[in-house]
């Protein structure tokens, strides 16, 4: 399908199922069309990809309402999001409803109207980036931007059975959007799947402030160990049942799961609105919504809880950091020893009439699993599980301390049955490439030395035609591999990512007479590899085998 026949069959099932309360502003078709044929023409790792933004992050030429008429402006350049995903090669389709001011998490807090569940038009989309969700599992586009402060980014992806990346706060600029609480809000992508959302966030992960840890880790262990809760409150049984079958098949996967009481997690998800930190939403948007008119579109619902935030005295505010900082320190000693902590994403799935009725109290439980992430300082992914016996999709979340966003991608991408593809944060923080040959490969006896590094295995490789393997006299038996461009052959190894903090440990502790060097591979390219000293390699036996891997049937036999 060309371009132009693509833009034209995503209008056509606009159009078809009349969900017109998903964008607030949609493009005309044929700039769409014009802007899709040109980043075609360009080139860029997202030329083909449809971008949907909500409507609280700027697009240059689109106006930004934060789902609120009276509050509307004319942005002159594109939130520095949009303007990397643009730059690569997306094409933008419109700009997503909300729950206003990105205050809600059910979708239905707008003057838009509430954006319905792409499946049960009865039920909630979930919030606040609920049009953004609907783009993306109704197909209108392909990735779409949300943002999160309390679960926006996440419970909306659970609710439409697609793919939620909630990166660590910093680490993808928020200059454009418009603040619900500043020091807590992410920008976030939404795909149909872990692949696609990663190369969204690659190209956005290039645009935070925030630098990579040193060690910041590039892939979980094969046998990592996940916290779950001990108890979940809030799931009708359906949906413990569909808890516990995501459960049993991340242990089937090869990853151990070990109960964990979630209480102080659960705590400080309260602090976020039920506490003085609420304080910021009135900072962000307060002064407007104060002396906004009857004329500027305010949801009643959010203007109460924005009006109401200006009531915390200071020392209450100052009191809920204090209380915030010992809940983090507890719960960052309960996750010591976890690659990450795997919740429902949400309890239930509500319909607009159930919020309708109680908008608060509904709302309330929808973030029952998401509010503690941001204040903790923690990312996550949420991805679909399982339809529950109720007829709901049904989402769980990974969440992982900050900086280990690899991590988190990498497990849930397993617990999703997809391939783990490499990082989206991997070039920002500086990732090595590293070639093995011998007991480091997977499965061999020194793998361990990789995996506590937390390093990430990219595959196979082989050498140019100009190298050969030796026994070394070492304990363990290790091979070395020497270059030799005239006896030389072209020999199997792997490949492995890891940052550069973790290659130097790795240098550091590599005993004699092996050393890291430059390697040419088959495909022309250089890597950083395994080789050994000149003098271990003239007294080392030259192997028959182009593989250590091919010890078992060929053993360390020299060649004759």
């Amino acid at each position: 399908m060309n371009g132009s026949n693509r833009i034209a069959e995503i209008y056509r099932r606009i159009h078809r199922d009349g969900r017109y309360e998903v964008f607030v502003t949609l493009r005309a078709q044929a700039d769409v069309e014009a802007d899709y044929a040109a980043a075609l023409a360009t080139g860029g790792p997202l030329a083909r990809m449809v971008l949907a933004v909500k409507d609280n992050v700027d697009v240059e030429g689109l106006p930004t309402t934060a789902a609120c008429p009276g509050y509307e402006y004319h942005p002159s350049v594109d939130a520095e999001a949009v303007a990397a995903l643009r730059a690569a090669g997306a094409t933008v389709i419109g700009k997503t409803n909300l729950d206003q001011f990105a205050t809600g998490l059910v979708g239905t807090r707008s003057p838009y109207g509430a954006v319905r569940d792409s499946r049960r038009p009865e039920y909630v989309s979930g919030g606040s980036s609920s049009g953004s969700a609907v783009a993306v599992a109704m197909g209108y586009a392909d990735i779409a931007i949300g943002t999160d402060t309390a679960g926006s980014g996440r419970v909306p992806a659970a609710l439409q059975g697609i793919v939620g990346v909630k990166p660590t706060i910093g680490t993808v600029s928020t200059a454009g959007v418009v603040p619900a609480c500043a020091s807590y809000d992410c920008v976030t992508v939404f795909a149909a799947d872990v692949d696609t959302a990663n190369r969204a966030m690659t190209v956005m992960g290039s645009t935070g402030s925030r630098p990579w840890p040193a060690a910041t880790p590039l892939a979980a262990a094969p046998d990592a160990v996940l916290a779950a809760p001990v108890d979940l409150p809030g799931l009708s049984p359906a949906w413990r049942e569909a808890f516990e079958a995501a459960v049993e098949r991340a242990v089937a996967g090869g990853l151990r799961v070990e109960r964990i009481d979630i209480t102080d997690f659960l705590d400080a998800a309260r602090l976020l609105y039920d506490g003085a930190l609420v304080a910021e939403r009135f900072s962000a948007v307060g002064e407007f919504v104060v002396h906004a008119g009857d004329a500027a579109g305010l949801d009643p619902t959010v203007a109460s809880i924005v009006r109401a935030a200006r009531d915390h005295p200071a020392h209450q505010f100052a009191a809920d950091l204090a209380l915030l900082r010992d809940v983090k320190a507890s719960t960052a000693a309960q996750l010591t020893g976890f690659a990450g902590l795997l919740v429902p994403t949400v309890p239930m799935h509500p319909t607009i009439v159930d919020v309708l009725a109680d908008p608060v109290g509904v709302n309330s439980r929808m973030g029952t699993y998401t509010n503690f992430c941001n204040l903790l300082d923690m990312c996550a992914v949420a991805v679909p599980a399982v339809e529950t016996s109720d007829g709901a999709q049904f989402g769980v979340t990974v969440c992982a301390p900050a900086g280990h966003d690899a991590v988190a991608l990498d497990l849930a991408a397993r617990l999703s049955g997809e391939g783990s593809p490499r990082p989206w944060n991997a070039g920002s923080a500086g990732a090595v490439e590293l070639a093995v040959f011998g007991a480091h490969l997977r499965g061999q006896p020194l793998e361990r030395e990789l995996i506590a590094l937390d390093a990430r295995w990219e595959g196979e490789v082989r050498t140019a035609p100009e190298y050969r393997l030796t026994a070394l006299d070492t304990v363990p038996p290790k091979p070395g591999l020497i270059r030799d461009p005239l006896g030389g052959r072209s020999i199997r190894g792997e490949k492995w990512l890891l940052t550069p903090a973790a290659l130097g440990r790795f240098l550091a502790a590599l005993p004699a007479p092996m050393t890291l060097g430059v390697v040419a591979l088959s495909d022309g390219t250089q890597i950083v590899g395994f080789s050994c000293e000149p003098s271990a390699a003239a007294a080392a036996t030259p192997l028959l085998v182009d593989s250590w891997l091919d010890r078992d049937t060929a053993g360390l036999s020299p060649a004759r």
